[in-house]
């Protein structure tokens, strides 16, 4: 006859962890009910985070340009070092080729002098310090040796230089790609909140920036402002022509630009070189400390670290390539968005 056992009784210590576990679910759920949804930034949030962005982007990009003018100027001087070297080593094996013919001249006239012997088969360098050498050579062959010499320091002295230079290049290719990573990162952050925003407040975005243009195009046009002149005429007018240009970082024209690209480029427009990157260029020219002391076609700065630059335009407004997403346009000085330094005539 099979036995029958009562089922055995849960514990009351499990019973006390199963009652516990199962009412903290319950209040995790009702919390997880009553929690208000992560609320989405506004577009004005969103704007104000891209335009931070934007402008980390640009001081980024101002040290890429500074970093890839470094570049190109040490290009041109190892290129150089490198040609000069070559006509050195070509100069030396002419001095050398002049007294072996010293030499041989020697042998057929009875016999090769033994220190120039010694010399052609070996480093000539440290003979000319020893009286008993020199006693024993002519004084055209002297001559020939101390032009050797010379042009062998000179020539040792241009590859250490060329060698350094090279180091340098190398270091300045690794800052310029760092700098370049920096600046597509930022750019790449911006896109990614820029498409949160609807179709709608993208269009409101766009529209009030619109009219910003249209107001500021009105303030120059109906400015009291002296027209510029001059180089600074022939430069501000270039820059009008590539109104509607786009901004892209580290473009100096003629078909898309970045701030300090589009100024640099107009004053090579007007037969001026100015530096290539914002800092160089503030130092290039008359500084001007007043806003009311500014004339068309003025550098004028902008931020603590002057990494933004455009050119003057007249009645508080400025001409410039402002940032990634914009073309060149008249804007407000007062909605650059960082304080005026100075302005520079140059």
């Amino acid at each position: 006859m099979a036995s029958h056992r009562r089922p055995k009784q849960p514990s009351r210590t499990r019973v006390t962890v199963l009652t516990t576990a199962a009412a903290a679910a319950v209040a995790l759920s009702s919390q997880a009910a009553n929690a208000a949804p992560s609320e989405k930034p506004s577009k004005d949030e969103v704007k104000a985070k891209v335009d931070k962005l934007y402008e980390e982007a640009e001081q980024a990009t101002e040290k890429y340009n500074g970093a890839k003018e470094k570049q190109e100027k040490l290009q041109q001087e190892i290129s150089t070092l490198q040609d000069n070297v070559a006509r050195g080593q070509e100069e030396l094996n002419e001095l050398r080729d002049g007294l072996g013919s010293m030499a041989s001249a020697q042998y057929r006239s009875g016999g090769i002098d033994p220190s120039l012997q010694l010399f052609l088969s070996a480093d000539p360098d440290n003979y000319l310090d020893k009286a008993s050498t020199l006693d024993q050579l002519s004084g055209q062959q002297v001559e020939a040796l101390k032009k050797i010499q010379e042009k062998q320091r000179d020539l040792a002295q241009q590859r250490s230089e060329a060698s350094e230079k090279l180091k340098d290049l190398s270091a300045t290719r690794t800052e310029l790609g760092n700098k370049k990573k920096e600046v597509q990162g930022k750019l790449s952050s911006a896109q990614k909140l820029l498409n949160t925003l609807t179709a709608q407040e993208k269009a409101a975005l766009q529209q009030e920036e619109q009219r910003a243009n249209r107001t500021s195009e009105r303030q120059v046009l109906s400015g009291k402002t002296t027209p510029a002149s001059g180089r600074a005429g022939a430069a501000f007018a270039a820059a009008q022509s590539k109104i509607g240009t786009p901004y892209v970082y580290g473009a100096t024209g003629p078909s898309s630009f970045d701030c300090s690209g589009l100024t640099s480029w107009a004053y090579a427009q007007a037969g001026v070189g100015i530096p290539r990157t914002s800092q160089a260029q503030a130092n290039y020219g008359t500084r001007i400390s007043s806003m009311s002391q500014l004339q068309v076609g003025d550098l004028v700065f902008f931020f603590n670290d002057l990494h933004h630059v455009g050119l003057y335009a007249g009645n508080g407004q400025v001409l410039h390539a402002p940032r990634t997403g914009t073309n060149v346009r008249y804007e407000s000085m007062s909605t650059i968005g960082g304080p005026f330094m100075f302005g520079v005539r140059v």
